[in-house]
């Protein structure tokens, strides 16, 4: 069964009730010592691409960047250690999809604000782990490359041609191939911590080398 709920992560408090609203749907008494088992936790966007930074506005593309990929990604993994439960268990996993854009520097207009939010979520998730020492929960970072569809469409502003120069001749991944990945971080024993994936195209050589011919090859 599934069950969804709909909460702006930006808004600390939405994201709490929705997790308070699931607990009561799914049993889960958390003064008892029951917890959710996994935070798939997916909170990001970019916006505003190709503009430089200094060309983008502060009061919509970066400021909604900053509050859904900082603090929408905070208050997600705060509210599921406390009202889901996991901080009093002592037990679970947060997998955090973070981005190989994190780690290196983009090569790309426009991904300033968008490659310093990511590099944040890698901090965030080193210092998260560390700091739940004494317990059983593991931290990890899943780090995707390029993956086709509604993101990178609405970094260049559903300019379908931006989009489409983008993804030329490499073949990227699908969400599929994404979570396939994710499967096999959580999947493993509780004594095992994947604590970091890249999960790339083959065609994705390094965050700025593209084999644009690869598509054309193995069509």
């Amino acid at each position: 069964m599934v069950h969804v709920y709909i909460a702006d992560v930006r808004d600390p408090t939405a994201v709490k009730e929705a997790i308070s609203a699931a607990a009561k749907d799914f049993s889960i008494d958390v003064g008892s010592g029951d917890a959710f088992d996994i935070l798939v936790n997916n909170a990001g966007l970019a916006l505003g691409a190709p503009a430089p930074f200094w060309k983008q506005d502060m009061t919509s593309d970066i400021n909604t960047m900053i509050n859904t990929n900082i603090l929408g990604f905070m208050a997600a993994a705060h509210a599921m250690l406390n009202e889901g439960g996991m901080a009093n268990a002592k037990r679970g996993t947060i997998l955090n999809i973070t981005s190989t854009t994190g780690l290196e520097v983009p090569p790309f207009p426009g991904e300033a604000v968008y490659h310093a939010s990511k590099a944040c979520q890698e901090g965030f998730t080193n210092a998260l782990r560390t700091e739940l020492v004494g317990t059983n929960l593991r931290v990890l970072a899943l780090r995707p490359g390029v993956v086709q569809g509604h993101f990178h469409e609405q970094r260049v502003g559903h300019d379908m041609s931006e989009y489409e120069s983008f993804m030329d001749g490499i073949e990227a991944l699908v969400a599929e191939d994404v979570a396939s990945a994710a499967v096999g971080m959580v999947g493993t024993p509780e004594k095992v911590s994947i604590k970091a994936l890249d999960v790339v195209p083959s065609s994705q050589r390094s965050l700025p080398v593209f084999d644009r011919e690869w598509a054309k090859r193995n069509s």
